[in-house]
């Protein structure tokens, strides 16, 4: 099975060129993307049932993520195509989710604008280093950023209580005050490095 499946990686890398965007990690991210529309739903002020559904497919995009770098590295199927559409994909689920719960009053909407203000400053920081040549190591605070974020908005979607009698609202809220100091310090110490790199050319 094993050897069936290394065979069938291997056909799928055989040309880079044509399985720049249909390869397996990349199909995976692409499938990630599908649960956008999903989340529109959340305009209907979704009951107990709907809500946890919506959850349960993003918390499945969520771990997705992993299994499509897992899959890229292992396999040597990392391609451009792949290094651009997986952060991408990444916070537009996760920024959807956000910007959808604000209607409904299961999330702050100054929250969601600082974050979202804060990824786009970050990207446009990275672009400008990008384009002078600065390496900036990314630090273990993003990855913290983002898996707060994600149990953040879970929990928020979910919003009812669970089966363990947890107020999914309640724990999704300190969560995301927890999700948006880190957002906050992860963006401060991109910064604080750009800044030293530059000062040290």
């Amino acid at each position: 099975m094993r050897h069936f499946l290394k065979n069938s990686f291997e056909k799928m890398t055989a040309s880079k060129g044509e399985n720049e965007v249909f390869n397996l990690p990349n199909t995976i991210t692409l499938l990630r993307l599908a649960v956008i529309p999903v989340l529109f739903l959340l305009l209907l002020n979704p009951g107990r049932i709907l809500s946890m559904v919506i959850a349960v497919l993003f918390i499945i995009a969520a771990i997705t993520d992993l299994i499509d770098g897992y899959v890229a590295r292992k396999y040597n199927i990392v391609t451009t195509m792949g290094k651009f559409l997986d952060p991408v994909a990444d916070k537009l689920v996760v920024t959807t989710a956000m910007i959808m719960m604000i209607p409904i009053g299961r999330i702050p909407a100054w929250i969601v604008a600082v974050i979202i203000m804060r990824d786009l400053l970050v990207d446009g920081l990275r672009s400008i280093a990008s384009a002078e040549g600065l390496v900036i190591d990314a630090s273990r605070l993003g990855k913290q950023k983002t898996l707060c974020q994600i149990v953040a908005v879970s929990a928020l979607l979910i919003h009812y209580d669970t089966v363990f009698g947890l107020d999914a609202h309640a724990v999704g809220i300190v969560v995301l005050y927890l999700a948006l100091a880190l957002t906050m310090w992860s963006g401060s110490d991109y910064f604080i490095k750009f800044y030293k790199k530059k000062m040290g050319e």
